[in-house]
């Protein structure tokens, strides 16, 4: 159920347009685009189109008894660590940054952009195999840096089939053991982090784990601990 194409705007933002003029998408149907003229990230962000690199959107349809829709991005980042995962000889290295970057140590490797189309949630993935674009203030790597990149088409079968599988646990299982799972993979407690906020003042902490409802939690100098439950979270070098 993966769909290609080889150029397009934004393969969520298509996806977002055909939801709105009432065509019925399945879960587990995924457009991927050779290249993007429009991909975008976190606020706005844009996103490197570079061919050979991972592009790509798939949805899920919000059902009565299903956790947040918010925590999609877990089960969006679980999924991803494994995908990539399988095609470096060692993931000790990767590791997750809330809410929803992957890290090869302190440089990022792919993100994850939510969406919302009134009950369908549209999950955008952008993925370093190849090529990793210079972002202006963060480091960058692309898989290709740290082993072999996989051909494209490989690696997205694998995202569709990880990303059913954790989506599946997320619905039946519920979100504790999603966010279990997901801080077993992410950086340590302690860990140097800082929070940028719109109109806010930049504040720095150190994390301290995440909320039952997936909230960052940051201690700050002070001691007192903040829940962060969205802004631009970087790691403190």
């Amino acid at each position: 159920m993966i769909e290609y194409l080889s150029e397009t705007g934004s393969t969520s933002s298509d996806l977002m347009q055909r939801l709105s003029a009432g065509e019925r998408l399945h879960e587990g149907y995924w457009l991927v685009a050779d290249r993007q003229t429009e991909g975008r990230g976190r606020q706005g962000r844009e996103w490197f189109d570079g061919m050979g690199n991972f592009m790509g959107s798939t949805l899920v349809h919000a059902r009565a008894g299903d956790p947040p829709a918010q925590t999609l991005a877990f089960v969006a980042g679980l999924a991803l660590h494994e995908a990539v995962g399988w095609h470096l000889p060692g993931r000790a290295e990767l590791l997750l940054k809330w809410p929803n970057d992957l890290m090869a140590g302190t440089a990022k490797v792919a993100g994850i952009l939510l969406e919302a189309q009134t009950d369908t949630i549209v999950i955008g993935t952008g993925v370093n195999l190849v090529f990793a674009p210079p972002v202006p203030g963060r480091r960058t790597a692309a898989l290709s840096d740290l082993g072999t990149a996989p051909d494209r088409n490989v690696f997205a079968e694998d995202l569709a089939r990880s990303f059913a599988t954790e989506l599946e646990r997320w619905r039946t299982a519920g979100l504790a053991p999603v966010l279990r799972r997901w801080s077993a993979l992410a950086y340590p407690v302690g860990t140097r982090l800082s929070l940028d906020e719109p109109g806010e003042a930049r504040i720095e902490g150190e994390f301290s784990g995440l909320s039952p409802e997936g909230s960052l939690q940051l201690r700050l100098a002070s001691g007192e601990m903040r829940t962060i439950h969205a802004g631009e979270v970087n790691l403190v070098e």
